[in-house]
């Protein structure tokens, strides 16, 4: 539900009722991830997405409903080769969707205001919902803050609560959304509950060395992918803001000083593409001692091994020298400044996403990847199956 937040906040300062319909638990090749979220107001008027379009038209039908009855509802979307007409996912994958109506007199509407305030600021909060368990906590949530205060309530005992809280806190430090499973009493004791931990963090930060037209052009890449960019360079007539107009922020400093000063953490994506020994070198040996998500550095095979060389020299392990994506880019036959910010910025997906890089024609991988750490993780236990194709 974060994901809307902005549009989703300004209707709650308009004290508009709406209903919102939210991606809880996936499995297969669903195209949204938990998290994910479609929202109706009174009117009709419709924002977000849960599928890419498949299922929108029955979900809308939900959060209407749910505006009229004011009850929230979990529904299950999936596939079925007996009735390939009905409302569901040609994917073949299923989802979860959790239909929760949003209105001044709801018990969760504290908290819910509380979290799309946040998120639409910019502010790191992390929202937990009940979304599968006693029915008469379906849909109540927490507002939880860095510091782990929180604001709403579960609606069953005060140790849920603070349970919840606890767990959320620990996924937003982490950067990330994911289920939480849980007692009722908040321990192991009591009717099971399910809760969907939505974090908002700040946009990840991708740190460009080298003040160079491949640069320009990964500049572009890794806004577009949503990083929050920075350029630095050590020579103030090419590191300028005019070269960059892109770049969130372009920085004069010696790389390695730069990066030992900045704050990055385990989202960090690091592109080294000064290939020059006296700058690349200082900079990586740091570089690859950081719990960052990605280290790259452009250069031919030749002066890859020059560089591992020299890595070594300065102390580094052939476990850390392996973190190294080096040459940096997947397999294009990139050419230009543009082909090559676009094979730079498409192993820094695959990393992320636990991608192979190969094609997916022929292949018999998953084409919607997702690491076992980094997500929620299917729920599909608590639900009813609905008409699906």
């Amino acid at each position: 539900m974060l994901d809307i937040a902005e549009q989703l906040d300004r209707w709650c300062g308009q004290r508009r009722d709406f209903a919102v319909a939210t991606v809880v638990a996936v499995s297969g090749s669903a195209p949204r991830l938990p998290g994910a979220a479609l929202a109706v107001d009174a009117e009709g008027t419709a924002v977000g997405s849960v599928s890419g379009g498949c299922v929108e038209g029955a979900v809308y039908e939900l959060c209407r409903d749910a505006l009229r009855d004011g009850r929230p509802v979990r529904e299950r979307f999936g596939y079925s080769d007996d009735d390939a007409f009905a409302t569901g996912l040609t994917c073949g994958g299923v989802i979860d969707i959790l239909v929760t109506p949003v209105t001044a007199d709801a018990p969760w509407y504290t908290a819910l205001a509380a979290a799309l305030s946040a998120a639409a600021g910019g502010e790191p909060v992390a929202l937990a919902r009940v979304t599968s368990g006693p029915y008469e906590l379906l849909g109540r949530a927490l507002c939880v803050r860095p510091d782990g205060t929180y604001a709403g309530g579960l609606g069953g005992s005060a140790a849920l609560d603070r349970t919840a809280a606890a767990e959320a806190s620990a996924l937003l430090a982490a950067g990330r959304t994911g289920t939480v499973r849980t007692g009722a009493d908040g321990g192991r004791c009591g009717e099971p509950v399910t809760l969907l931990v939505e974090s908002n963090v700040p946009p990840p930060r991708m740190l460009v060395f080298g003040a160079i037209d491949f640069a320009a052009a990964l500049v572009r890449a890794g806004r577009f992918l949503g990083h929050h960019v920075t350029v630095c360079d050590a020579r103030p007539v090419f590191a300028t803001a005019e070269r960059f107009p892109d770049a969130h922020e372009v920085v004069v400093d010696w790389p390695h000083r730069y990066l030992e000063s900045t704050a990055v953490d385990a989202r960090t994506a690091v592109c080294v593409l000064t290939h020059d020994a006296k700058f690349d070198v200082p900079l990586l040996e740091r570089a690859l001692r950081l719990p960052v998500a990605y280290v790259g550095a452009m250069g031919s095979r030749r002066t890859h091994e020059d560089r591992l060389e020299r890595l070594r020299e300065a102390g580094l392990t052939d476990r850390e020298l392996a973190r190294l994506r080096s040459p940096i880019g997947l397999d294009l036959g990139a050419r230009t400044p543009e082909e090559t910010a676009l094979s730079i910025a498409a192993e820094i997906v695959a990393d992320r996403r636990g991608g192979s890089g190969v094609r997916l024609t022929g292949a018999h991988t998953p084409i919607h990847h997702e690491p076992v750490t980094g997500r929620a993780q299917p729920d599909m236990a608590d639900s009813a199956a609905r008409a699906i194709c």
